[in-house]
């Protein structure tokens, strides 16, 4: 079987120790209308913030990210874990 990871998981593994945790960085962002609907629709549909979204998904990179530098592909699977859609250009 495939090794799993959720999104909080790979979360923790980015934030560290729980003091780093603590520590906050304001970041102001210039995206599109159209990313910012999108970014929006996104917090309303899993019941997050606009940041929790843009956490999950650098996390999600992340993921990415090393998977690919250890040959490994990216992708969504069926109930039966078989690979139904590969992400590329990541």
């Amino acid at each position: 079987m495939e090794r799993m990871c959720t999104v909080n998981q790979a979360l923790k593994s980015t934030r560290g120790s729980p003091k780093l945790e603590k520590e906050k960085v304001r970041l102001s962002l210039d995206i599109s209308r159209e990313l910012n609907d999108l970014l929006e629709q996104l917090a309303a549909r899993t019941g997050g913030t606009k940041s929790d979204v843009l956490r999950k998904a650098i996390a999600l990179m992340e993921v990415a990210v090393d998977g690919k530098r250890r040959g490994l592909k990216l992708g969504l699977a069926d109930k039966d874990q078989q690979l139904t859609t590969e992400i590329i250009g990541l």
